[in-house]
């Protein structure tokens, strides 16, 4: 079906109008009026309708006046370490202003970053180093007394405060959107098949603050639902369907609005107050590999297909440094954990096993055994009793499991050994699950990209449910992981990876 949208061009004489029928009278969306305004239930002052735009706005005042505080609680701690006087106060306070204007030039502060991702963080973080590097500049150059303390206390000091404040916020506003508060009402607009997947990718994730309040498809007569969802007009209703509910956001996804009518859509949206968000058919594919390319007039959407060497330079030094320092803190606690194998069951402490590598390279792993060693040949007797998925074999109640190793596997302390992996560079801190030779086998075409990276001692799907995941949802999040990983997103797993370990979420 071909559809024009935004304006009503003549039918040729003896043919029907081929367009999907809509509810509303047909407007241009390049007209000064593309909608008609009149009161609903959702966009009248009675309506009690509490919009992201406005709640945003109050966040973001938020956000400010918590970097403020604690860029000036640092600042006077500093100061008072290095010079306890009352002017040295007021000077570390004075720098408060500085921290906030550049972790606002990082875009640290814009509502469509807030609560959402790690974009905010990374704000923080690269605002403080480079007040850090500008203090070096100016006791290199002018002479100036900068005492160290400011630099090796002050900037790690804030970046921490700063960062523990809005995970508290970010914490706060996630429970409100679970909730359906402080949501921003959506319209997905699209082909049917299309905008299923985009009503269901946001329903599964309450958190980024989307409520899909409706769907508009090439046609009313298309159907009534999707995923749920009630299909609230045709996709020429769609200006009047904004204005009519209030919506903040629209989302096409598809082939059913393109080129000429999608930039009239953006300007018609503009009068109705709403944002225009285009969700491309590249799936599982995000920042940092995407940029936006203006060329002869187009906005050519450009696709990083390799990782910078700087990238990979990042991800070996934190590799290197995570896994040695936690080797240290970690070692007593491997080694009381051998002795309570030994103790309880016979066989070795530790249990070696071939999995495969980066591209398809067999390595040995290293971690304390938690089974007892006739397990591997009692698996083929529980292999009809397995709750796993599809490849992984998994139990809750496995009979084949020792008392010591359910405590082990419970908190993820059997993994520690891997570190010695992860020092001799077989495996990375983060990346996808090692998988056994024998799974590598049973791969599916798309499944052997997982193999593209070192395999991680946690990774997406381990923060994401565990063994509680499919084996198609286990594999979507690794080749998420393989498409778009950075440093920052390694942070956020080893982050997350601490709370799913205490939680134990997952873990049998």
């Amino acid at each position: 079906m071909t559809l024009t949208v935004g304006r009503t061009p003549a039918t040729l004489p003896g043919l029907p109008d081929r367009r999907g029928r809509a509810v509303e009278p047909r407007r241009s969306w390049a007209s000064t009026e593309p909608f008609v305004v009149r009161d609903t239930i959702f966009n009248s002052t009675n309506a009690r309708r509490v919009l992201w735009q406005h709640m945003g706005v109050r966040y973001a005042l938020l956000a400010i006046a918590s970097d403020l505080v604690a860029a000036a609680l640092v600042g006077a701690a500093v100061a008072v370490m290095v010079e306890p006087t009352s002017r040295s106060v007021v000077l570390a306070a004075l720098g408060a202003p500085l921290f906030v204007a550049a972790v606002g030039a990082y875009r640290g502060y814009l509502r469509n970053v807030l609560g959402d991702g790690p974009t905010e963080f990374q704000a923080i973080g690269r605002a403080a180093l480079t007040l850090g590097v500008v203090l070096m500049a100016v006791a290199y150059f002018t002479r100036v007394d900068v005492p160290r303390e400011v630099v090796l206390v002050g900037v790690p000091g804030v970046v921490v405060l700063a960062g523990l404040q809005r995970y508290v916020m970010r914490l706060r506003l996630h429970r409100q959107r679970s909730s359906g508060e402080a949501m921003m009402g959506t319209i997905v607009v699209g082909d049917q098949k299309s905008a299923g997947r985009v009503v269901r990718d946001l329903s599964d994730a309450v958190y980024h603050g989307y409520r899909v309040d409706g769907v508009c498809l090439p046609s009313v007569d298309d159907a009534d639902l999707v995923e749920g969802v009630p299909v609230v007009g045709a996709i020429a209703d769609v200006v009047q369907v904004v204005a009519d509910r209030a919506a903040e956001v629209v989302v096409v996804t598809g082939a059913s609005v393109h080129g000429e009518a999608l930039r009239r859509l953006s300007w018609a949206l503009g009068r109705a107050g709403a944002h225009l968000v285009v969700a491309p058919d590249l799936v599982e594919v995000a920042g940092p590999r995407l940029s936006v390319r203006p060329t002869a007039g187009l906005s050519l959407l450009q696709v990083q297909v390799d990782q910078p060497r700087r990238r990979l330079v990042g991800k070996s030094l934190l590799d290197l440094v995570v896994s040695l320092v936690a080797s240290v803190v970690a070692l007593p606690v491997v080694l009381v954990s051998a002795v309570a194998i030994r103790l309880d069951s016979r066989g070795p402490a530790f249990y070696k096993q071939t999995r495969v590598g980066i591209d398809g390279q067999p390595f040995t792993i290293y971690k304390l055994r938690t089974m007892y060693v006739d397990a591997d040949q009692r698996r083929a007797e529980l292999e009809a009793l397995s709750e796993g998925n599809d490849v992984l074999f998994k139990m809750r109640q496995d009979p084949r499991v020792t008392r010591v190793g359910r405590v082990l596997r419970r908190f993820s302390i059997d993994e520690l050994p891997q570190l010695w992996n992860v020092v001799r560079g077989d495996m990375s801190i983060v990346g996808p699950r090692p998988p056994l030779e024998s799974e590598v086998a049973d791969y599916h075409d798309s499944a052997h990209r997982r193999l593209h990276v070192k395999p991680g001692l946690t990774g997406l799907w381990q923060v994401s449910g565990r063994s509680d995941l499919d084996w198609e949802e286990s594999v979507r999040l690794d080749l998420r992981y393989v498409d778009n990983w950075s440093v920052a997103m390694d942070l956020m797993i080893l982050w997350k990876t601490g709370r799913a370990v205490l939680a134990g979420t997952g873990a049998y």
